[in-house]
């Protein structure tokens, strides 16, 4: 009878190397080698993706006009509030201001913004502003704190800087 031995190699840890023209050299890689090789292809992979992504970050103003009302900074209505510096916002997040306004009338008012003046104009839409004393009554010599909020969409894009008027109106009745 005639036996023959059959013997398997597991590969993955093995590495071929042609050492001459028809011959093969069989190499032992060690388990630490190919973690290195595994951790730098995974290091690589992550600092790439964050050299792909950006973000743009966004400076504003707003200029504030009061009508049939007082906006100040401060509860104490000492310090008009004529403009709003919201500073530096990234995409995706947003910024609160606290105002006060004041009735400076003698009857109870009830309270609206608008906007306008967007530059540039295609900053309204990616960029809002709101407030949480839309629609709200202030009797004569009261006064409401509101806070505002702007807010950048993470999709923005293209604009860097941008200037907005921010109205606020008391309207009797």
């Amino acid at each position: 009878m005639y036996f023959s031995t059959v013997r398997f190699i597991n590969t993955q840890d093995f590495a071929f190397e042609i050492v001459e023209e028809n011959s093969m050299k069989l190499t032992k890689i060690s388990l630490g080698a190919t973690l290195a090789l595994v951790s730098t292809a995974l290091f690589l992979t992550v600092f790439t993706a964050g050299l792909l992504s950006a973000n743009q970050a966004v400076s504003s103003t707003g200029t504030i006009t009061a009508v049939n009302v007082g906006v100040y900074s401060n509860s104490a209505c000492t310090q008009n509030l004529t403009s709003i510096n919201w500073g530096t916002i990234s995409p995706g997040d947003s910024v609160t201001r606290t105002i006060y306004v004041k009735n400076t009338g003698n009857t109870r008012i009830t309270l609206a913004m608008t906007k306008t003046n967007w530059n540039p104009s295609t900053a309204n839409g990616p960029i809002t502003i709101a407030w949480n004393a839309e629609n709200q009554s202030v009797d004569a010599g009261n006064v409401a704190t509101a806070t505002l909020t702007l807010s950048v969409s993470s999709s923005i894009s293209g604009i860097t800087n941008f200037s907005v008027d921010i109205v606020i109106t008391g309207t009797e009745g």
